[in-house]
């Protein structure tokens, strides 16, 4: 079963090789092994979560890691207008399978890549919506909004086309609203 996954979006534009190359000697200060795949992306498992900040985090149900290349960024059909510029490029942080350990490792996981790229985190969905019944779709997407809302730092909705001519959003927000959702009672990441 797959797990959740971010994206990492970057203002300037740079080779997915060179930022891989500059986050793996960091990486394997505290994950192992970190390996290359065949198609460049790097897979690894956390070893040691205290260097993400997580002493007391177990670690035995963590799966694997992967960060990619996102081909799809900047996107055609997203609406990027809260931005001063729409995103050069993007990656992609990922767990390889769900559950609470993988969710809070690739929170903080993604907030230290975040932080040491310069990047804005895609959420990859709306944070605190569950899909559902679509006659409480307008309910549940108040509930997601006001929950963003009691946060610090910055959240931006991000419309994209679903298909069929209708839109939906994605969270997107910055390091200090990342570090505010990683401490909330009900965080988890979208999957």
């Amino acid at each position: 079963m797959a797990g959740p996954a971010v994206g990492l979006w970057l203002f300037e534009h740079h080779s997915f090789e060179e930022m891989r190359d500059g986050v793996t000697p960091w990486l394997e200060t505290f994950c192992g092994p970190v390996e290359s795949e065949a198609d460049g992306d790097l897979a690894f498992r956390v070893r040691e979560p205290a260097v993400l900040g997580l002493h007391a985090l177990d670690t035995a149900e963590a799966g694997m890691f992967f960060l990619s290349e996102d081909d799809c960024i900047p996107a055609d059909d997203e609406d990027y207008s809260d931005f001063s510029l729409p995103p050069a490029q993007g990656l992609i942080l990922a767990a390889g399978c769900s559950g609470q350990v993988n969710h809070v490792l690739l929170g903080h996981l993604a907030l230290a890549v975040a932080q040491r790229l310069h990047a804005t985190i895609d959420f990859d969905g709306l944070l605190g919506y569950t899909p559902g019944d679509r006659a409480e779709e307008a309910a549940d997407l108040a509930r997601a909004r006001a929950l963003v809302a009691t946060l610090p730092g910055t959240v931006r909705e991000v419309s994209y086309d679903t298909g069929g001519g209708d839109r939906w959003f994605r969270h997107v927000g910055d390091l200090q609203f990342l570090r505010a959702w990683l401490q909330h009672p009900d965080f988890r990441l979208v999957k």
